[in-house]
């Protein structure tokens, strides 16, 4: 997506959360919660010698110490903080239970394992995504295998009122609820991979929509970043390495920051 495409996006949404709300004046961004994707014995996507756990809760913790040491006024709460499992459900829950004002999930992507390796190698870079109804069939493989982390729950059919991760048909559900958050979800998600394309050297493969349960049961403005394909070589040991992690959680901070002073300017 090039610079132009996220300037004219970023005011189209603007204009639409200003138009929406014009008599709130006092509200802050001030809680934030942090969800670093999976734990426990839930490794998520693995790599030739990299888990998603382990990656995406260094990031996570990175963040929050950027949004702790640079904005004072904002709490930072993070579902988990050490190699734990969380239910999808209990991290939606976290949120809303804190009246969070943002949702952060972080998460590594990668193509299936029966993918040619060729490919493997060719795809990469950084996606971020906002609750709605998946329109590629490859946004529904990611929504698919990040929302399988259910069947790892005890009565999980309960639960989650019989959705099955693997069935098209449960995803219209989603498309029946539009998100009275989705203008502001998506604003943070463009900012996010503009961070990630114009500085902090990451190749951004846009924002997408998705139906993830995780951003579906929050109450807030929701997105779920894939950092990055830890299917591919190079960018597994990126994601590896402790400066590159610096890299994306200072571009997420930064995005969230911008996020923060829009809002609170509109509103």
């Amino acid at each position: 997506m090039k610079n132009i495409g996220y300037k004219a996006m970023l005011l189209a949404i603007t204009l639409l959360i200003s138009s929406a709300s014009p008599d709130r004046t006092d509200f802050k961004v001030d809680v934030v919660v942090i969800d670093a994707g999976h734990g426990g014995h839930d490794s998520g996507t693995l790599g030739s010698k990299t888990k998603e756990k382990d990656v995406v809760l260094k990031i996570a913790l990175k963040l929050g110490g950027f949004i702790k040491e640079n904005l004072k006024d904002v709490k930072v709460i993070y579902t988990r903080d050490s190699d734990k499992f969380i239910e999808l459900s209990e991290r939606a829950n976290i949120a809303n239970r804190n009246h969070a004002d943002v949702f952060i999930s972080v998460h590594a992507n990668s193509l299936p394992t029966t993918t040619p390796d060729a490919r493997k190698q060719s795809i990469y870079g950084t996606e971020t995504y906002v609750m709605g109804l998946h329109k590629t069939d490859e946004n529904f493989e990611v929504s698919k295998r990040e929302n399988s982390v259910i069947l790892l729950e005890e009565n999980y059919k309960e639960k989650y009122e019989g959705f099955d991760p693997d069935s098209p048909e449960s995803y219209i559900l989603f498309s029946l609820s539009q998100s009275a958050n989705q203008e502001s979800s998506l604003l943070l998600a463009s900012k996010v991979e503009d961070q990630f394309g114009t500085r902090a050297g990451r190749r951004s493969r846009g924002v997408k929509q998705a139906g993830f349960v995780v951003l579906y049961k929050t109450s807030m403005p929701s997105i779920l970043i894939e950092t990055g394909f830890l299917s591919n070589t190079k960018e597994e040991r990126d994601l590896g390495d402790d400066k590159v992690q610096d890299y994306i959680a200072s571009a997420i901070y930064r995005a969230f920051k911008e996020y923060k002073i829009q809002i609170e300017s509109v509103n």
